[in-house]
């Protein structure tokens, strides 16, 4: 039978050198990865993002915003509840995500070009292209 003469031998324990960890013995056997990040830029630069519509000044749709607009300013002391879809500029690449944001209509901030909820939320009026009463 092969190593018949040291299968019973006793484990050896070094007299001069510490008992290696259970976690450091493990890391000797961890993936090994030369390029460090490189999984992650591959995972970004996989991400897909949809690029930002513009409406121009004499679009219908846009129309339709402003007309909704008006009508949520009119009755903005019973803050109505809404639902706005707009564009959400990505933090690492070109273009974005179009979300939707449910809320309490608060005002139109005219200094600073912003639909206002009541909660405290801000949304650029240039970032939206749709707006419903809910």
């Amino acid at each position: 039978m092969k190593y018949e003469d040291i299968i019973n031998l006793p484990h050896h324990v070094s007299k001069t050198r510490k008992q290696m960890s259970m976690e450091a013995r493990a890391a000797q056997f961890s993936p090994f990865a030369a390029l460090t990040g490189y999984d992650d830029e591959l995972d970004e630069a996989g991400r897909l993002t949809e690029e930002r519509q513009y409406l121009d000044f004499d679009d219908q749709k846009r129309d339709e915003l402003d007309r909704i607009l008006k009508e949520l300013d009119e009755h903005a002391t019973e803050h109505p509840e809404i639902r706005v879809k707009c564009f959400v500029p990505d933090k690492l690449k070109d273009g974005g995500e179009y979300v939707q944001f449910s809320g309490y209509y608060k005002r139109v901030d005219i200094s600073d070009m912003t639909l206002c909820f009541t909660e405290g939320k801000k949304i650029y009026l240039s970032d939206i292209i749709e707006i419903a009463k809910i």
